[in-house]
């Protein structure tokens, strides 16, 4: 390949995207990037109003699934929907997961077992689905899972089902990338700290509470400042296209260097 116009590696010109949880604030990021990229889409979302919102800030083809990822049934039938509609799929973004805080004498099993089924299982099963997809056509693909920061590091606020299951979220991601390496199918994870969406809005005001909480945050985060949308569109842009065939099983944090010091 010609280094002469290194940006052709991240054409992803007419490429096919899958997105779960397209309704959720990384869901609408990947979305689009990805649109805004060139790729048709998919998009899959429990929220079906939130998901018809992000799709109709998308450019070019949008196919609509108001579904969520949480069977083996479910997870082959977005595949199968992305090539009915478009013939194929090329790219897998697995934004879809949940998190509920509680400190663990508080928390219910139930809530735990709910958290790894929606961060962790989901996960796996919609990256089995799409490998399969991407295997019977012999051109590689691109996975990309959605982990976090906690992932690597704890939290003393009630995050145990969290951290275990982005942890696992990272295991599935190297354990993966070695597995679906010989058939160029890559599978990396971003993992983000804290970045705006709607369930951290709270976090960026000016009220005495956020500006505490903020600071301390803060503190121990050599960019000095919290994530925005578009710090998360680059690596994913990256991951998805042919610039990374060489890069697998990574984590990718994207969190202005929190989890380096």
């Amino acid at each position: 390949m010609s280094l002469s116009d290194p940006l052709k590696m991240f054409d992803v010109t007419g490429k096919v995207a899958l997105i779960t949880g397209a309704s959720g604030a990384f869901g609408a990021v990947a979305a689009e990037a990805l649109s805004g990229a060139g790729c048709k889409l998919v998009l899959a979302a429990g929220n079906a109003e939130a998901m018809s919102e992000v799709a109709g800030r998308c450019k070019g083809e949008v196919t609509e699934v108001n579904a969520r990822p949480d069977s083996e049934a479910a997870c082959e039938a977005l595949v199968a929907k992305a090539v009915e509609i478009y013939g194929r799929l090329d790219i897998l973004v697995v934004a879809s997961g949940m998190n509920k805080v509680a400190l663990i004498n508080d928390m219910e099993p139930e809530t735990f077992e709910g958290i790894m089924d929606a961060n962790v299982t989901q996960s796996w099963l919609m990256a089995r689905a799409a490998a399969g997809q991407m295997k019977a056509q012999g051109e590689g693909g691109k996975i990309v899972l959605m982990s976090s920061a906690r992932g690597l590091l704890g939290h003393p606020a009630g995050y145990t089902a969290y951290c275990a299951s982005k942890a696992a979220v990272d295991g599935i991601t190297k354990a993966l990338g070695c597995e679906l390496g010989p058939t160029g199918i890559t599978v990396n994870a971003i993992a983000p700290t804290v970045f705006r969406s709607p369930l951290t809005a709270w976090m960026f005001g000016d009220d005495d509470h956020a500006t505490t909480v903020r600071t301390g945050f803060l503190s121990r985060v050599p960019k000095g400042r919290l994530g925005e949308p578009e710090d998360l569109a680059g690596p994913l842009l990256f991951l998805a296209s042919r610039a990374s065939d060489f890069y697998t099983g990574h984590i990718l944090y994207a969190d202005g260097g929190y989890t380096a010091g």
